[in-house]
């Protein structure tokens, strides 16, 4: 009775492995996102080595985000326009051609700083591209509509188990070997997913007309994602979140160093609690059976996170501020990915990579303004003192979503209906 307990329990919440496109997928990326790790890792490392400049190392976090704040949206009209799996190959390739010219540079020991800044510049507007159609493409892999919001989790669940192992990986080749062998395990990780990708069977989809002007296209997806009540109300809630919460990583350093008066293994700790919580979150999620009652997991989700945030700021004992890290990290990671079920449940596949590209924007391109904010605020006032103010504006945010949760819920009842998720007469 247990046993076969225990297997629906996990048949349930590996169920998106039931189709042949996710599981490749799923295969090759958990091997590249490892490799992603080693390389984020090693960057910024091998920044610290050169310059021992805190300021180039922000410069270097900002030109690696700030590419998809600018251009995702403008790839989102490419997005629904384009064929998505070759899109993604290309962006598969452009990204391994990356990591070898680092290796070549790092390995023959003719780096210099100002080609980790061009290089990550490049990778930033790659991924302006692929985060949006990696999640749109999403919805091609999956044959049933009510394994979408499975998948989306495991999706997330994978990103946050190689962010687990990559960096602990990354820290013992550094020291065996240096950074550049990092960056060429990272360059052949991407063997794996291009060829997980080229092996899929992909029904090809009739997209939107290219003749239409770019910027149609554009102000269409606006239109149609700041129009409608509850798309607008997920991605500001996001991009709120993303702003004035997310960036507590930057200050990290600081809460280890001064407030817990700590060092190197205190940082590795408390960011392997955020990202322990953060699996957790994407756990839970995957062992739910519908996208019903995502929106009350939202404003739950975003409240755990900003409460987290606020009672880490207070603690000054290491064991509390390590459970703190992991209520963060699950609410944190509960509300990215329940916004990105949502959305891709209501969403129109036409809109699907334009409104992906602005929960990519709210989600990661809000993340170097609200560092940069974060950065001078703890400057002037203190590290938990900005961190304070960064969980209370979470609260707000999600006590406004929640009064607005009850409208929202009827816009969304008759786009439920059609697809099937509920019945008319319930």
């Amino acid at each position: 009775m247990n046993d076969s307990s225990s297997s629906a329990g996990l048949g349930l919440i590996f169920r998106a492995f039931s189709h042949r496109n996710y599981r490749l997928f799923f295969g090759g990326q958990s091997i590249s996102l490892i490799g992603t790790w080693l390389q984020l890792t090693a960057v910024s490392w091998l920044v610290f080595r050169l310059t021992h400049s805190s300021f180039l190392l922000g410069v270097v976090g900002f030109t690696s985000r700030i590419p998809t704040f600018l251009f995702a949206s403008l790839a989102g009209v490419l997005v629904d326009r384009w064929n998505r799996h070759r899109l993604l190959v290309a962006t598969q390739v452009f990204s391994m051609i990356q990591a070898l010219i680092l290796a070549v540079l790092v390995l023959t020991d003719t780096v210099a700083v100002w080609h980790i800044v061009a290089l990550t510049l490049f990778l930033g507007l790659v991924n302006a591209f692929d985060v949006p159609v990696r999640q749109s493409f999403v919805v091609e892999m999956i044959e049933r509509r009510e394994d979408l919001g499975n998948a989306i989790a495991l999706n997330s669940s994978m990103v946050n188990g190689a962010r687990l192992v990559g960096p602990a990986v990354a820290g013992i080749l550094i020291a065996m070997m240096g950074e550049g062998m990092c960056f060429l395990l990272n360059a052949l990780s991407f063997v794996a997913v291009i060829a997980a990708l080229l092996a899929m069977r992909i029904t090809p989809k009739a997209r939107e007309g290219r003749k239409t002007p770019l910027w149609r296209g554009l102000t269409e997806g606006y239109r149609y994602a700041f129009g409608f009540a509850p798309i607008r109300s997920l991605l500001l809630l996001l991009a709120l979140v993303s702003f004035m919460g997310m960036p507590f990583t930057v200050l990290m350093p600081v809460f280890a160093g001064k407030i817990l008066h700590g060092g190197p293994q205190t940082l590795g700790f408390l960011l392997g609690a955020t990202g322990v919580g953060a699996l957790a979150g994407t756990m839970f999620l995957a062992s739910r059976r519908s996208v019903l009652g995502l929106g009350q997991i939202i404003v739950i989700a975003s409240s755990l996170f900003g409460m987290g945030l606020i009672g880490f700021s207070f603690s000054r004992l290491f064991v509390l501020s390590a459970i703190l890290m992991v209520v963060t990290g699950f609410g944190m990671m509960v509300q990215m990915t329940s916004t990105n079920t949502v959305l891709q449940t209501i969403v129109d596949e036409d809109k699907r990579g334009r409104v992906m590209s602005f929960y990519t924007m709210a989600f990661m391109g809000m993340v170097p303004f609200g560092s940069l904010f974060a950065g001078s605020l703890a400057s002037a006032i203190g590290a938990p003192e900005t961190t304070i103010i960064g969980g209370i504006s979470c609260l707000l945010g999600s006590a406004l979503f929640a009064k607005k949760l009850p409208a929202l819920r009827k816009m969304v009842r008759p786009i439920y209906e059609e697809k099937g998720i509920i019945s008319e007469d319930s």
